[in-house]
């Protein structure tokens, strides 16, 4: 062999070697799963990826160790709750069109996996897919919520208890997301035996009530975050979700102050629930699980808060399907970052090829550990986003067109000069072949997933619509300040 030909091999080998043991490796046992999980976080709120509207001084020192994946999506979702398809997607590492979204029957779950491989499984907060499911992947629990939302100081909660049986329902004092850092920092400090953990802290922050905790002071109105450069007082016609619940949260047409206050108490629980990540994070370094580790920030569906004249997370916009994703820990790049397109249910097959386990057969995801060692720069060249029957989007590195199947209606967004998704391009004649390009992937998307939905060939105005017929009711888990504030009795 050649001295040329020895070097090639030689290099083959070496990184051959390198990935194989970027997190564990026959002299290194398996390493713990801390999966640090945010409800309604869009993935523009972190200071380090660039809002300097808003103080994350723990998440920008995780991604400063770690890899942020700046293009994660979830893949769409079935319900006007996106958090319950987007949570089964996350356990189980499949679409939303192949699972029992809302009890997770019949697949194999995340947690359920890594019990099977000698991982002992513990979670506390959030879990909106049925206690059935939960009891399958989790050896330990505490403060666990069963269900989509509260107030923030009054949490049902219930524990595992020592006979494998979940405690009869409790209401936990103190602010949700100090509850579940607390529990995660209990299990932290109290698991002393040799085996690895996968521990799952499912905060419920900063989805509404927009309640920041006691003692936060509304900041004076030029303090509070701009709007949106997207901000519509309405948004113009109805794409199946305008008048859901999460749209109700502000009046029609939307008021810019209105909307700043809301932001503010939105950022102020993304930074409130920073110091609780930042409180696990510490807790986690003075453990002795320090050095062996993987830590995981995400979060399960982004929100409009104004953007496009909506306020929830019911669209395929940016805003509401793009959400953050950190990983940091043993054999993790630090300080790097990608744009490459990757989805929340790549978790799944990527945990399972850094610890090297054999992964279910069945996923529908992909491995992210070429992105994560350098030797793919992405896993996909577009991104699906399926919304029940009413919206569909695809999008490449720079055109996104979006389809509204029962009005007949397109967009098409050029993201590299308008990331914020403002000019429809549909009508212009020169955009023709990116809309029969993107239209064309969309369909293979929906042949490879077995999506059934007519998409339009050709754009068709919609009709405006009115909010005159719809009432604005708080919800039951809305504290009284809120309500007097948001929902004002009618004069």
């Amino acid at each position: 062999m050649t001295h040329r030909r020895l070097a090639a091999f030689l290099t083959v080998a070496l990184l051959a070697v390198c990935r194989a043991g970027a997190v564990t490796s026959p002299s290194s046992p398996r390493p713990n799963i801390l999966l640090l999980f945010a409800d309604d976080m869009r993935a523009d709120c972190i200071a380090a990826h660039g809002n300097r509207h808003i103080r994350t001084p723990h998440l920008d020192r995780l991604a400063a160790q770690g890899f942020s994946f700046r293009g994660n999506y979830i893949f769409g979702a079935n319900s006007g709750a996106v958090c319950i398809p987007s949570r089964a997607m996350l356990m189980t590492g499949r679409t939303w069109f192949h699972i029992d979204t809302l009890h997770l029957r019949g697949s194999r779950l995340l947690p359920e996996h890594l019990r099977e491989h000698g991982y002992r499984t513990f979670a506390t907060g959030k879990w909106h897919n049925g206690e059935e499911s939960w009891l399958r992947g989790f050896q330990q629990g505490r403060a666990v919520m069963f269900g989509g939302m509260s107030d923030h100081t009054q949490v049902p909660v219930r524990d595992l208890g020592a006979d494998g049986r979940l405690t009869p329902t409790r209401v936990a004092r103190g602010f949700s997301s100090e509850l579940f850092a607390d529990a995660a920092l209990e299990f932290l400090q109290g698991h002393q035996g040799d085996e690895p953990f996968f521990a799952y802290v499912a905060f419920t922050a900063p989805h509404d009530p927009r309640q920041p905790p006691a003692g936060w002071t509304p900041p004076a109105p030029a303090d509070r975050p701009p709007l949106p450069p997207n901000f519509l007082p309405q948004f113009p016609f109805d794409n199946g979700m305008v008048k859901v619940r999460d749209e109700v949260l502000a009046a029609w047409p939307r008021d810019p102050e209105t909307l700043r206050d809301q932001l503010a108490e939105y950022y102020a629980l993304i930074e409130h629930l920073d110091q609780q990540v930042g409180r696990v994070l510490d807790g986690l370094r003075a453990s002795r699980h320090a050095t062996n580790t993987l830590v995981i920030f995400a979060a399960d569906n982004g929100l409009a808060l104004g953007s496009h004249g909506l306020l929830g997370k019911q669209s395929v916009f940016e805003h509401s399907m793009r959400v953050p994703l950190i990983l940091a820990g043993p054999g993790i790049p630090a300080g790097r970052s990608t744009h490459a397109f990757t989805y929340l249910h790549d978790l799944f097959p990527t945990l399972c090829d850094l610890l090297g386990l054999d992964a279910p057969r069945d996923l529908e995801g992909a491995s992210l550990r070429p992105v994560l060692d350098g030797t793919q720069p992405a896993v996909r060249d577009t991104v699906f986003l399926p919304f029940l029957s009413t919206q569909r989007a695809v999008r490449d590195e720079r055109w996104k067109l979006i389809a509204y199947p029962e009005q007949g209606h397109l967009q098409l967004f050029d993201l590299q000069s308008d990331p914020h998704e403002i000019t429809n391009l549909v009508a212009r004649p020169e955009h023709a072949v990116h809309i029969a390009r993107l239209r064309e992937r969309l369909q293979v998307w929906q042949r490879q997933v077995g999506d059934g939905v007519a998409v339009p060939s050709s754009n068709r105005e919609p009709a405006v619509v009115s909010f005159d017929d719809v009432p604005r009711k708080p919800d039951p888990w809305q504290p009284d300040w809120i309500v007097r504030k948001y929902f004002p009795a009618p004069r």
